[in-house]
């Protein structure tokens, strides 16, 4: 984790955490107006921008495949992708000795969108599926099971969930 990068850590509250605030309650301190979701979605808070990360890790990497994968107006596809590129999200690659055609890659920066990508899709297969079921099963490739997704704790191994996580600033939270 980059300190200059400004952080809220989510800590599970405990006795070894004193100054943890718990999801949901009041606090007596306040938190720092601007967060990390904040700055995410800054660089990919919009439903085309999303929609075109997702065709990415689909396989897509020319404007020609996300055009047929999005039906995206051209001048919307072009303004999401340069952006994309000017953020670091994707580098803009040229293809072909005597091409002036260029490839879309995932950067480092990109590709750590993945679990979020996931979870989104998670949570619309859930609550959005209008009884149908999911249109679209992600298979763990290592054991070849349907992926479920479940967000938990790298330390103790348990379910994070709102109600059993607090918060404190963060090193880049203090002005």
């Amino acid at each position: 984790m980059n300190t200059n990068d400004l952080t809220i850590e989510m800590q599970v509250k405990s006795k070894k955490n004193p100054n943890a605030y718990p999801i949901g309650e009041p606090a007596d301190t306040a938190r720092p107006k601007v967060d990390s979701v904040e700055r995410a979605l800054s660089q990919v808070g919009d439903a085309w921008t999303f929609l075109i990360l997702r065709e990415a890790f689909f396989g897509a990497r020319r404007f020609d495949d996300f055009s047929k994968a999005l039906d995206a107006a051209p001048n919307i596809l072009t303004s999401r992708l340069k952006k994309l590129v000017e953020h670091g999200l994707f580098e803009r690659v040229q293809y072909g000795s005597h091409s002036r055609r260029f490839e879309y890659r995932l950067t480092r920066k990109g590709l750590d969108l993945y679990p979020a990508i996931v979870m989104l899709m998670s949570w619309g297969d859930r609550w959005l599926d209008e009884g149908k079921g999911a249109p679209l099963e992600l298979i763990h490739t290592p054991c070849a099971q349907v992926l479920n997704t479940s967000l938990v704790c790298e330390h103790c191994h348990t379910p994070i969930q709102a109600h059993n996580v607090s918060w404190r600033v963060g090193p880049g939270g203090h002005d």
